[in-house]
């Protein structure tokens, strides 16, 4: 079933004071996410992800466009007690404790105190801030002001969470905290949309990915589907052969490596593996190993993400 429908999501930034110009930040986006999906929104800084965030929060009004959840205008209050948000710098009271935040925003989401105490205790330590719980929030670092931000996002037990960059400024074990609640969430039925540079994490957690460049919706799929065509063939480690040599083999291969007495060779597909094998004994090597060499999401957002024209603006 179709959770979120965005059907040609255009939005223009008017700039300047004397000489008003508009700078296009989305161009025409539609897509789709299912419930239960996880969709991970990818493309450079200026892309538009964050745009598309406030779209569909309402905190803009798009210049032309429809999006609709549920079947609803985004715009209506309805669906908003199903939400959970993290912006990209998450930004709260001060002199609250963590327990105090949290407490308060169950509270603006609608739950009864004794409720609203009891998911505070929980998420807190969910996020491992347990021990923390009393303390100002001015004393958080950057990252716990992150883990504080993604529990304040979970208080009202969302369907649908929009998280924008929700590793940002998080070490090794906080990110692997927040994979294992995006996980935890999508089993329990969430849908959610989040967006990261960290393609690593992206490539685990994604059902399906979206790329922006420039405001425009440059591709779209699976990370497998995508990632396909950037398959990079083997690696063939081979030892006991001589630099001289190994230009017996060099037509098989993308590109040869010299290490020592032996070499890395490359090569498309497995189609020439036989054949370079029949060779390297000819000529007195052996084989050490043969390694599949699979491209990564990140090989595939290089190649797309082309550079281009500066953003485009209109009188």
């Amino acid at each position: 079933m179709t959770m979120i429908e965005i059907d040609n999501l255009t939005h223009d930034y008017v700039t300047g004071i004397l000489q008003r110009r508009r700078w296009r930040a989305l161009d025409g986006v539609s897509l789709s996410v299912q419930r239960g999906e996880v969709l991970g929104l990818l493309g450079p800084n200026g892309a538009g992800k964050t745009t598309l965030f406030k779209a569909l929060l309402g905190l803009i009004r798009p210049t032309a466009g429809r999006l609709c959840v549920e079947g609803l205008d985004a715009r209506r209050i309805e669906w908003k007690g199903r939400l959970g948000y993290l912006p990209e710098q998450p930004s709260f009271y001060e002199h609250l404790t963590a327990h105090e935040l949290l407490l308060y925003s169950g509270l603006l989401s609608g739950l009864d105190r004794t409720e609203a105490a009891k998911r505070a205790t929980h998420l807190l330590d969910e996020v491992n801030l347990g021990g923390a719980a009393r303390w100002p929030l001015r004393k958080f670092s950057k990252g716990m002001q992150q883990r504080i931000g993604l529990a304040q996002a979970l208080i009202s037990n969302p369907t649908i969470l929009l998280l924008d960059e929700p590793m940002s400024g998080l070490d090794p074990l906080g990110r692997k905290l927040v994979r294992e609640t995006i996980r935890a969430r999508r089993k329990a039925g969430a849908t959610i949309i989040f967006s990261s540079h960290n393609l690593a994490d992206v490539e685990v957690l994604a059902d399906r990915v979206v790329l922006l460049a420039e405001g425009r919706m440059v591709d779209s799929g699976t990370v497998a589907s995508l990632i396909h065509p950037w398959q990079a063939g083997l690696e063939v480690v081979v030892a006991g052969i001589a630099a001289p040599q190994l230009e017996s083999l060099r037509n098989l291969a993308t590109r040869i490596e010299a290490t020592g007495d032996g070499a890395s060779i490359y090569l498309r597909d497995d189609q020439r593996l036989t054949e370079l094998i029949t060779i390297l004994h000819a000529v007195g090597g052996h084989l050490i190993s043969v390694n599949p060499l699979k491209s990564s999401l990140e090989d595939w957002f290089l190649e797309r993400v082309q550079a281009g024209d500066p953003p485009e603006f209109a009188d």
